[in-house]
């Protein structure tokens, strides 16, 4: 379960790594041309695996997922978590019962390094399975096939039709990447290819603006990302191929050999190989591929420089609400926002199968507004703000991490269910005050043996606990996303405590 300390330092790492990913998008200063050295290009740091196997990551609810923040990995749009990595995990981690949890990692972090300690489950960024990374990680079967390309800034007033062409060109790359390894087999086999090194956090997408902008007059990119780049960056040329037919995998720990299993399993519903070695993908991913890679109105957006500057740092269509009815009661708006995107995506006509409505899907039984009036955001926000500062009332001698996860739980599953949870834990000796144990205790009321003598019966309890989970999660995303806005000087410290960049 989630402590007040791992929020932090995950908040932390998301906030970091966002940032870095901004400030490179901004950078205009480029770095001299670097020779070429074999060397350690993946640079790690843990070499020993830890030992999270599945059966872990289910006892916790949660899977940790690693990666990048980019329009093809994992981005917000209008406050929703979305992204063809994300959703893919996303939906293994449904049929699985589990929560997400996004770990973004900062400058000075190697994914493989958090992998393999323990901080992240799978790496899931779009990686090519190559013979150096194998060496250090596992991969799952490949669920997506990719070709190289060369990509040149229209600046350049040259289109290349050939390797040949671009002789004495600079193309931009990172040393730990696989199209580093790309134009080091080019070189070996004569062809004049000059390689400029980037920072090794700097991402394909990040990339392509600075070459579309001609900060730098070349790179290479996977032909999916080029796809969906090109759509809203102006300034790209394709150039030619330099390699075809790389195979895209999760990267897990060489000692997850369940995790394996089960994602293989997962993957094998989705992409496979016919006897022609043709692939052959599923409809949902291929409605994934759709969304991210052949363009749709999140990712214009997303690229959309306007679109940016107008929106970055508001995170739903209802920020100034949500400020006004969070000043009210006292509440972290950021935290009303977050409660509202798991409740029902910012509809304000969204239902339930048990009868809550609205934004912040209240239950017209608890409130003494009428049905109509919760279906207006203003009233419904509000009413919503109500119960859980109720909740938060109750629970009011907790610390605040605890005292939220138990108000957040009891906003989903009702008091009754946490009342029963409560006595499961004091009667299995354990503090009924600290979410860990009652967490616990709601996934036991799914079991007869333990709710067959409870008042309130059986609990969904891994809904609940998955609930609390994502929505901590959510939480921490926002706030990351507002303090690199910083545009309008606005202090969001936290409910946790945790300052943003404009605090003192």
């Amino acid at each position: 379960m989630l402590s007040q300390n791992y929020i932090s330092i995950n908040y932390k790492r998301l906030l970091l790594g966002i940032g870095t990913v901004l400030l490179l998008l901004n950078c205009t200063q480029k770095q001299e041309v670097t020779p070429t050295i074999e060397s350690d290009v993946l640079n790690v740091k843990v070499t020993d695996p830890v030992y999270r196997d599945f059966d872990d990551i289910q006892r916790t609810g949660v899977l940790r997922m690693i990666t990048s923040y980019s329009s093809g990995s994992y981005f917000l749009y209008r406050g929703i978590q979305v992204g063809f990595e994300y959703e893919l995990v996303k939906e293994f981690a449904r049929q699985n019962n589990l929560a997400v949890e996004v770990i973004i990692p900062t400058e000075d972090e190697n994914p493989y390094d958090l992998l393999n300690s323990g901080a992240g489950d799978i790496i899931a960024a779009s990686y090519t399975i190559t013979d150096e990374r194998k060496k250090i990680v596992d991969f799952t079967r490949p669920y997506n096939l990719v070709n190289q390309m060369i990509v040149v800034s229209d600046k350049l007033g040259l289109e290349p039709e050939s390797i040949t062409d671009l002789a004495g060109i600079p193309i931009a790359i990172r040393r730990n990447s696989s199209y580093y390894h790309t134009l080091m087999d080019l070189k070996e086999q004569g062809f004049d290819i000059q390689i400029e090194l980037v920072p090794q956090d700097m991402d394909t997408e990040s990339l392509l603006f600075q070459v579309a902008r001609g900060t730098y007059k070349a790179t290479v990119a996977d032909d999916h990302i080029f796809s969906a780049s090109s759509n809203y960056m102006n300034g790209l040329i394709k150039g030619p191929q330099v390699s075809e037919r790389d195979e895209i995998a999760w990267a897990i720990r060489k000692n997850s050999n369940d995790l394996e299993a089960q994602l293989n399993k997962f993957l094998y519903q989705h992409f496979k190989y016919d006897e022609d070695g043709v692939p052959k993908r599923s409809a949902f991913l291929n409605v994934l591929r759709k969304k991210y890679f052949k363009g749709s109105n999140q990712i214009a957006d997303y690229f959309n420089p306007e679109y940016q500057t107008r929106n970055f740092g508001s995170i739903s269509p209802y920020d100034s609400l949500m400020k006004s009815v969070g000043e009210e009661f006292g509440l972290d708006w950021v935290m009303l926002t977050a409660i509202a995107a798991q409740e029902s995506k910012f509809d304000p006509y969204s239902e339930s199968w048990a009868g809550a409505v609205g934004i912040m899907q209240v239950l017209p039984r608890f409130s003494e507004i009428s049905l109509d009036s919760l279906y207006v955001p203003e009233y419904n926000i509000r009413e919503g703000a109500r119960i859980i500062s109720e909740h938060l009332d109750h629970y009011a001698y907790m610390d605040s991490t605890n005292r939220w996860q138990f108000a957040l739980a009891t906003y989903n599953a009702g008091m009754g269910h946490l009342a029963d949870a409560r006595r499961l834990s004091i009667d299995q000796n354990k503090n009924p005050n600290e979410w860990e144990n009652v967490s616990e205790s709601l996934l036991k009321l799914m079991q007869r043996r333990y709710y067959q003598h409870a008042r309130y019966g059986f609990a969904r309890g891994i809904e609940t606990v998955r609930y609390v989970n994502e929505i901590m999660n959510r939480y921490n995303t926002y706030q990351a996303i507002l303090a690199l806005a910083n545009t309008r000087n606005e202090r969001t410290a936290g409910i946790f405590g945790i300052k943003t960049f404009n605090s003192p």
